[in-house]
């Protein structure tokens, strides 16, 4: 059977699962070898980071500049402010729901509890120190981002395109067929140490707090769309589930969108509209991936006693939004744009961001799903104001 026909969370769950039960009965030095592997990925993929940021949010900003428009504008700004709101939604219900089901180690993932702690270390290590810092990476995409939206620097562009163009395929020719083998190494480790199955079992529990929380969310954004359009939002979310589902095999908002086109058009909504709205969307909406970055992050900062609180939160929300634009072209884009804002403003260690990137992809579908359903309740709003807008200019 050829692995590659095997999708990336068959793959996911297979590693998981043989690094758990294979931690148990590996000697020590077998472990380490996998540390090792893990260690050499983890530098490579830090030193990813910064290019993946620039490669991906500067040309997304630049695109979206280029056909900026009034309703452009409003689209983006309704679709930012969901993805904020399921942010802050998530951290406050989560602050108070998590401490209930968590209880605090105090200890870093990495710390394992191994009465021979040097053989969890790797044989060796290679040094590989990003360009630059992660922030500078930020500031710099957006300059450039807004910069060539406004001269329309052509040259500019196109050398960015091409950037974008090895940096996705090197997250999808190295970066997303090796997660299988770091997760599984992290897996192993943990196993190894006595301390996996206690992870799994914590965050099955907040897997099953995600997914309730995804289903209020759709709940209150289809409810404001309806006060906003008056009408009733509840047949309109009905007409969604078939785009649901189809989010939910496909785990890609892009492959979904002619399902997603469908359903919004029955809402009775102008195509034009329609036509417009869903695949800008696909692109810039992501309320559901970013609800499931923030709960986990959230768990992670409380299973293991890094510090976390509104200030440090707030400012994490307010990035992860923007940063989530870049996300969609690539395969497991969410998580991958990401870790630089959870490894430089919450802390994560390598065996963290593993961590986060497993569990991510692990509910990877019911994210997205829920990233395209709420699209179509940001379409009925985005007709009202269109609707009102032709009134006054007649």
């Amino acid at each position: 059977m050829n692995i590659k026909k095997i999708g990336l969370l068959p793959r996911i769950i297979i590693a998981i699962t043989l690094g758990l039960l294979l931690g148990m009965v590996f000697p020590a030095v077998v472990v380490r070898v996998f540390v090792t592997f893990n260690s050499l990925f983890a530098s490579f993929l830090f030193f990813c980071i910064p290019l993946i940021i620039v490669g991906l949010v500067a040309p997304g900003i630049a695109d979206l500049g280029k056909s900026a428009g009034r309703l452009l504008v409003i689209t983006t700004l309704i679709a930012y402010g969901s993805t904020l709101f399921s942010g802050f939604f998530t951290y406050f219900t989560c602050r108070v729901v998590f401490p209930l089901l968590i209880e605090p180690t105090g200890a870093t993932l990495t710390a394992v509890d191994n009465p021979d702690a040097s053989l969890m270390t790797p044989f060796f290590a290679i040094e590989m120190t990003p360009v630059f810092g992660v922030m500078t990476a930020l500031v710099l995409a957006f300059i450039l981002g807004i910069g060539i939206a406004v001269v329309d620097g052509k040259v500019l562009k196109s050398a960015l395109t091409e950037v974008k163009s090895i940096i996705e395929r090197i997250i999808s020719a190295i970066i997303v067929p090796l997660l299988p083998i770091f997760i599984f190494g992290i897996f192993l480790n943990m196993s190894h140490s006595g301390t996996a199955f206690t992870i799994v079992k914590v965050f099955s529990k907040i897997i099953g707090v995600i997914f309730v929380l995804h289903i209020l969310l759709l709940l209150i954004q289809y409810t404001v769309a309806g006060i906003v359009a008056k009408r009733n939002p509840y047949p309109l979310l009905y007409k969604m589930l078939p785009a649901y589902m189809t989010a939910l095999g496909t785990s890609s908002s892009a492959a979904t969108i002619p399902v997603t086109l469908r359903q919004v058009k029955k809402f009775g909504i102008r195509d034009d509209i329609v036509e417009f709205c869903i695949p800008f969307c696909a692109t810039i909406h992501l309320a559901g991936s970013t609800m499931k970055i923030v709960a986990m992050a959230l768990a992670i900062c409380i299973l293991t006693g890094l510090q976390f609180n509104i200030g440090i939160y707030f400012g994490f929300i307010m990035m992860l939004g923007i940063i989530m634009v870049a996300a969609p072209g690539v395969p497991g884009g969410a998580i991958m744009a990401a870790i630089g804002v959870l490894q430089t403003m919450l802390g994560f260690d390598e065996i963290a961001i593993g961590l986060i990137t497993a569990l991510y992809i692990a509910i990877d579908s019911f994210g997205t799903a829920c990233n395209v359903t709420g699209d179509g309740a940001i379409v009925v709003v985005i007709d009202k104001i269109a609707k009102k807008e032709t009134k006054s200019n007649e």
